[in-house]
């Protein structure tokens, strides 16, 4: 296809796709002349991840480039495309080297080990985690990460109900966008009903 239909079929403009081909997130289309090209379903593919992971999740094109170029490494392993799409396998080995959760890593590490989750050693919501814990405590709060049991407990049921929307058979790339595109538009609707089933709770504990 030309680089026309290209846009058409991806809902990318024709300037943005030129941009990406430079940046080097798109690889080239197959030359038909000295101006010309063809492009085929890989790069349709490509292009809407490219667009969720920049329009959607609000990545960098320098991020984006980073995270394409892992998911290209590791594409026929869908457990590590996810994780690497969604941030929660950093894109390059460097992150894992350090432990930005510092000396309060442990309380993590241990809800992690009484859910039995498998996560990867450089996950960032691991220190998102330890650091919330943390704040907590430093003002006054009595929580530790016992307490977050029950809300693991319910995310857990949340992560089977997001995979259970990917279609095992979709190609890896098709997967990755739907992935994102799921996790990161759905989330304020989440938080949103989370709200809501908080005022419905007041009213039942406390309403007259």
């Amino acid at each position: 296809m030309r680089i026309s239909e290209l846009s058409r079929r991806s809902g990318v403009p024709i300037t943005t796709i030129k941009h990406y081909l430079r940046e080097g997130l798109l690889p080239p289309g197959r030359p038909t002349s000295a101006t010309q090209a063809e492009y085929g379903e890989p790069h349709v593919r490509r292009l809407r991840l490219i667009r969720a992971l920049i329009g959607v999740r609000g990545l960098s094109v320098s991020t984006t480039r980073e995270v394409l170029s892992a998911v290209s490494e590791h594409e026929a392993d869908t457990h590590q495309v996810l994780g690497l799409v969604l941030g929660a396998r950093p894109a390059t080995d460097t992150d894992t080297d350090t432990d930005s959760s510092g000396g309060n890593a442990t309380d993590a590490d241990a809800l992690l080990a009484e859910m039995g989750w498998e996560v990867s050693e450089g996950a960032p919501a691991k220190a998102v985690v330890a650091e919330t814990l943390e704040t907590l405590r430093s003002l006054g709060m009595d929580y530790d990460w016992h307490s977050l049991i029950p809300y693991a407990a319910l995310a857990e049921r949340t992560a089977a109900l997001d995979l259970d929307q990917l279609d095992a058979g979709a190609d890896p790339l098709e997967q990755a966008e739907r992935a994102v595109l799921l996790t990161v538009l759905l989330e304020p609707a989440l938080l949103a009903l989370r709200r809501l089933a908080q005022e419905d709770e007041s009213a039942k504990r406390y309403g007259e």
